[in-house]
């Protein structure tokens, strides 16, 4: 796989209009999109394939993997399940921004998928600050990464509509207080969906699960108001 690299020059008002022409196009083709975003080592490509094993029998799904280098080890491991899968190379950039999932959406079957995962790049500051056009911000957090993350970041925390706690099966082994965490995040976002789980062991999955189906069954009423009727 060859990754799209970054272009030259952008500005936040172009990538502005590039995250709107990327919504036209998604909606057009009555796609949901997700951007996934998570500090290194949180989970994403464990929730991506973990999403894929439970939806892809009656769901269509496509995924962009981001990475600040030239590595598609990610893509490979989500391709190997049989999902289509763009990988794109940020070029030490800390997020993927619209103008990267524009081009990845171009090599992408869009009327041919009802879900879209965008798995962001590994960083907890720069990919909440760039808008990419999707229809929900989710973000994945750690048990072994500590309580204290919405404290410490607390833009991210406060920009997202859905947060997914993993690694939940080591919380008896790990210095992690879980009230404090959740009262840092309802201090930030108390209306964000929240969901503790683990990818490991699938503990919970199914309220992830659940959550994105009701979303899938909006976007598809959605398209089928517009005449783009959908499967999902």
């Amino acid at each position: 796989m060859t990754p799209i690299q970054p272009g030259e020059e952008g500005t936040m008002s172009a990538n502005d209009r590039a995250a709107q022409e990327n919504r036209t196009r998604l909606d057009a083709a009555g796609v949901f999109g997700i951007n996934l975003m998570a500090s290194p080592g949180a989970g994403k490509t464990s929730l991506v394939l973990r999403t894929i094993e439970a939806l892809s029998t009656r769901v269509r799904i496509g995924v962009v993997e981001g990475d600040t280098t030239a590595t598609t080890l990610d893509a490979e491991r989500v391709s190997e399940v049989g999902v289509p899968v763009v990988p794109v190379n940020t070029g030490g950039s800390s997020q993927v921004d619209a103008a990267l999932l524009s081009q990845a959406l171009t090599s992408l079957p869009l009327e041919d998928l009802d879900l879209l995962i965008v798995e962001n790049v590994g960083n907890l500051v720069w990919p909440a600050r760039v808008r990419l056009g999707t229809h929900a911000d989710v973000l994945i957090a750690s048990v072994p990464e500590g309580d204290d993350k919405p404290y410490k970041y607390p833009h991210v925390y406060r920009s997202i509509d859905a947060l997914v706690l993993n690694k939940t099966d080591l919380l008896p082994w790990v210095s992690f207080n879980l009230q404090y965490f959740r009262s840092g995040v309802a201090m930030l976002n108390p209306n964000v969906s929240f969901f503790s789980l683990s990818c490991y062991t699938g503990a919970d999955l199914h309220r992830w699960i659940d959550w994105l189906a009701l979303h899938l069954k909006s976007a598809a009423r959605a398209a089928a108001v517009a005449g783009r009727p959908r499967i999902a």
